[in-house]
């Protein structure tokens, strides 16, 4: 193919397509990921508020992405804040403040009673901060969002301290989902599957571990386990076979375990490795390098 055919073939696919190094910012609260450019199609996964994704490809009013995590789906670019060719990425440099919250709202201005707020993002939303009081002198925090606007989050809602977690300490984080639903393709505070919640925890250690249960197992930065030593922080896997792996979770010590399942009550909840069918789906258990 002649290099003048090559551009004509790039340019005819869309803007998107053709200039891979734009960036795009996610600006609803949470963004699904589905397989095609249809509300038909299945969610594969989601993106929150402030994430910054790279789409690379466009079909009418959809827009094929890849997120942080290195995943691909479809999105409507309604969903979405193109920032062009070597646009500035959204909070990724100076001061940010990330929602620690399982849910905090953004306001038009910082009172909670003159106007229903703008937005409600989850757990782990990432902020620019643009006016910051003394701790003193009130609870809020000035913020600019992607689209620009201004908005007020409250201090107690957010955190400017990221750093890797112990897994004592994210053993507790664990908890703090107790109850929150089970959503298939979930990634977020508002719901997540099975992976996506093994996959937050990681991350909150420093790690950014593949999104998918299979293809975790089978991720170099973990180390296998024998299945009847696990230690507290190592995730399992469940499944018909070690190549058949539908469920993960993180072993929390004495035989217990917390995970995100539709089974029995739909939600993020603690288990006995010695009931079932948890004991007769156990095929594997991992540990973070």
């Amino acid at each position: 193919m002649s290099f003048l055919l090559l551009v004509a073939t790039l340019a005819s696919l869309g803007p998107s397509w053709a200039n891979p190094a734009q960036n795009a910012v996610v600006t609803k609260s949470v963004a699904n990921l589905y397989s095609s450019p249809s509300e038909d199609a299945d969610v594969v996964s989601q993106a929150i508020f402030g994430t910054n994704v790279v789409p690379f490809e466009e079909r009418d009013d959809w827009v094929k992405v890849r997120t942080p995590d290195e995943y691909t789906g479809w999105m409507p670019l309604a969903a979405l804040r193109r920032l062009g060719p070597g646009g500035r990425l959204y909070a990724a440099a100076g001061r940010v403040a990330q929602v620690e919250s399982l849910a905090a709202n953004l306001y038009r201005e910082p009172d909670v009673t003159k106007h229903q707020p703008l937005l409600t993002v989850p757990f782990e939303t990432r902020l620019e901060v643009t006016a910051e009081p003394a701790a003193h002198e009130g609870r809020w925090l000035q913020v600019l969002l992607p689209d620009d606007h201004p908005a007020w989050i409250q201090r107690g809602d957010v955190t400017f301290d990221t750093k890797p977690l112990t897994i004592k300490q994210t053993i507790e984080l664990a908890k703090r989902f107790l109850g929150v639903t089970y959503l298939w393709g979930g990634t977020s505070s508002f719901g997540y599957d099975c992976s996506g919640f093994t996959q937050m925890l990681v991350r909150r250690r420093g790690v950014m571990m593949p999104r998918d249960a299979d293809a975790q197992a089978a991720w170099k930065g973990l180390v296998p386990v024998k299945r009847n030593k696990p230690k507290p922080g190592d995730l399992l896997f469940f499944g018909s076979s070690p190549d058949h792996i539908s469920h993960t979770g993180m072993y929390i010590g004495r035989g217990k375990f917390i995970h995100d399942t539709p089974h029995g009550h739909p939600g993020v909840q603690i288990s006995r490795l010695a009931d079932q069918p948890w004991a007769r789906l156990l095929v594997a258990c991992r540990r973070l390098k």
